[in-house]
């Protein structure tokens, strides 16, 4: 910093040469030489040696007339200041960060297997054509188009800026919770750092004695016997004899008794897991670092973070298909069965699993696009970044079925008890997967810093959607002060994801994941996210935007999309939803009213943001109804009259910060 401030001096007290230079105020002036070109240039220049110091810190003279910097380079200066990609596959790589994440790894495959195998392809790239790619490339072009974050981009249809507060505080939902899985993967990452895995054997301190091993229990002597007219498999132990399905295994027992220690519901919610909340701690570090220097350091560290978990993902499938039963367990989980096809879950699944995996709705997608250049060729970029995101998702399917075919094979169990979804894969099938590898450390190592990586990368993108969201929105207080609001940001989020991590946690997280960010949420969001463009503002309109960046009009199968069938697509599965709603579980525990009265709150504290705002909104406008139509629901100008204006206010704004 100090050597920002002694380049704006240095510049500020130099003599004029005899090429023009600047007087000592440090303003640019009117050049009065005939040497024009030269001066403006030297005054560009500048300008943008200024601005790389505070804006609070002006270096005048007191004898010096004071030159009002002009509009053209007020707006330089304002660019410069907020940041922009330095190269194209900086954003690219980014924007493939944020939409690889967890889900692609743990609940694709899953839904696949679940929903009818190669089957469940069907719906799901239906609904990625209908819906998920037409969301994406909006959400991306409405970014680059007003060049501002996800509450600023409802100046196209104000009525509906209830949107963007909602998907703010969607987002800080999202950041509370999703960055959890992260701490626990640490947890299991630094767990694995020694010569054997802890969760190997039942001889620790944590384990209870009906503890048996998966892979030892074809060994044990077991018969049936007759128990309340029923028959029941009873097996003996050095313990004594128990039923067949009170035995546990040291994988769970390491994840609920070791790593959780979990407590018997939320109404205990127990201590904090220290160990937790110190990697918790790191991941929130780390986090923090990735983007307090803005998009240009951002889009560097996603160099290593969105890249390096496909070399960590090709040795893992490498490893994977060269064990026995890996290729029985890759059948089950491409081989269709149509049948499935009927049911109505098999749809829906597919469009949470689109919506969740793409990053929409949550306006970190608009923050990304917003600091790409004007002319970029967003059409190209969006087309390129979902081809990549779904084909990581079957990649990983074959990654995570040819370990789920092998654990099959040495349990002799069939594959469908074996596969799971969510945490339940992450941190109980694959290590007790890696029991049976040779260097089951090593590999166990590599599958969770995959997990961080894969993770990561979607977490600070997101925090990266929200920051600008409100960075852009009250620039004057925040924008010079963005790394101390970062860090607030990250410590509050930080002191609210304790509850997440303490003996009763898991039953919180799950709260926040069934209802603060579910599926319910999103869908309301999205729904209103697209009728505000398409139908509010005017897809014909919208369209004249996108030939203005890129130079031509896209196919017309967009507009149809976004008028008709994403809408659609919304309303029904949101309904659908509701319909087929069930009280969520976590294993036989049923939570208390009070909880799921918690988690509607929640939900209802993003939602609820959009009918309000449009109620007061509508309210304190002045006129009558024709004129707030054209005021805040369908505004007159184009896409162009529009930057237009925006730009005057903003370049307004930061001439009054030079006059400060």
């Amino acid at each position: 910093m100090s050597n920002n401030i002694s380049g704006a001096e240095e510049f500020a007290t130099s003599k004029d040469g005899d090429d023009g230079g600047l007087p000592s105020s440090g303003y640019p002036t009117r050049p009065n030489t005939s040497n024009s070109s030269r001066q403006q240039n030297m005054e560009i220049e500048a300008l943008l040696k200024r601005e790389r110091a505070p804006l609070s810190i002006i270096i005048t003279s007191k004898t010096a007339p004071v030159a009002t910097p002009s509009k053209q380079q007020l707006q330089i200066a304002l660019e410069n200041e907020r940041g922009s990609w330095s190269s194209k596959l900086d954003f690219i790589l980014s924007v493939v960060g944020l939409a690889i994440g967890l889900g692609n790894v743990w609940r694709f495959p899953y839904l696949c297997y679940k929903n009818g195998g190669g089957a469940f392809l069907l719906p799901y790239f239906m609904t990625l054509i209908l819906a998920g790619i037409p969301m994406f490339f909006m959400e991306l072009a409405l970014g680059q188009m007003l060049t501002i974050g996800g509450l600023g981009v409802f100046k196209i249809a104000p009525i509906f800026k209830g949107i963007g507060y909602a998907a703010a505080v969607m987002s800080c939902w999202m950041n509370v919770y999703y960055i959890v899985i992260l701490a626990w993967a640490v947890f299991y990452f630094f767990m694995s750092m020694r010569s054997d895995v802890p969760w190997r054997s039942c001889n620790n301190s944590w384990n209870t004695a009906s503890c048996v091993n998966p892979y030892s229990r074809k060994d044990l002597l077991c018969w049936d016997q007759m128990v309340n007219k029923s028959t029941t498999k009873i097996c003996s132990l050095a313990t004594g004899n128990i039923t067949a399905s009170e035995l546990t295994d040291p994988v769970k027992e390491f994840w609920e008794r070791r790593a959780l220690q979990i407590s018997s519901g939320i109404e205990d919610i127990g201590n904090i897991r220290y160990e937790l909340a110190g990697t918790l701690l790191l991941v929130w570090i780390i986090c923090y670092f990735c983007i307090w220097k803005g998009v240009k350091w951002t889009g560097k560290v996603v160099y290593f973070t969105a890249l390096f978990p496909y070399v960590l993902l090709t040795i893992l499938l490498i490893r994977g298909i060269t064990l026995p039963g890996a290729f029985e367990g890759i059948k089950f989980y491409v081989i269709p069965n149509f049948s499935k096809l009927t049911e109505s879950e098999v749809w829906i699944d597919a469009v949470t699993q689109i919506f969740f995996s793409y990053g929409l709705g949550l306006g970190t997608l608009v923050a990304l696009g917003s600091y790409n250049k004007f002319t970029n060729n967003v059409y190209k970029d969006a087309l390129i970044v979902c081809s990549v995101n779904s084909s990581t998702s079957m990649f990983a399917g074959f990654v995570i079925f040819s370990v789920v075919g092998f654990m099959a094979h040495e349990q002799q169990r069939p594959i469908s008890q074996v596969a799971a979804s969510g945490p339940g894969l992450a941190f109980l099938v694959y290590p007790s997967a890696v029991l049976q590898l040779p260097g089951a450390s090593l590999w166990s190592c590599l599958f969770f810093f995959m997990l961080l990586l894969i993770g990561l990368d979607s977490q600070f993108c997101t925090m990266e959607g929200f920051i600008t969201a409100i960075i852009d929105e009250w620039p004057q207080l925040l924008r010079k002060r963005k790394e101390i609001f970062i860090a607030v940001v990250c410590v509050l989020s930080y002191l609210v994801g304790l509850s997440c991590i303490s003996q009763g946690g898991m039953y919180v997280f799950q709260i926040l994941d069934s209802y603060a960010v579910s599926g319910y949420c999103l869908l309301w969001l999205i729904f209103f996210e697209c009728i505000s463009i398409s139908w509010c503002y005017g897809v014909d309109r919208f369209y004249d935007g996108i030939k203005d960046m890129i130079g031509y009009y896209p196919m017309v199968w967009w507009k149809f999309c976004w008028c008709i069938t994403t809408p659609f697509i919304c309303v029904g599965v949101f309904f659908f939803n509701i319909v087929q709603f069930t009280p969520i579980k976590y294993l036989d525990y049923n939570y208390p009213w009070w909880a799921h009265a918690f988690g509607i709150f929640t939900a209802l504290s993003s939602m609820l943001y959009i009918p309000a705002y449009m109620i007061w909104l509508w309210k304190t406008t002045p006129g009558d109804t024709a004129s707030k139509i054209r005021t805040i629901v369908r505004i007159d100008e184009d896409v162009k009259s529009l930057r237009e204006k925006m730009q005057q206010e903003t370049t307004t704004k930061q001439a009054e910060l030079y006059s400060l």
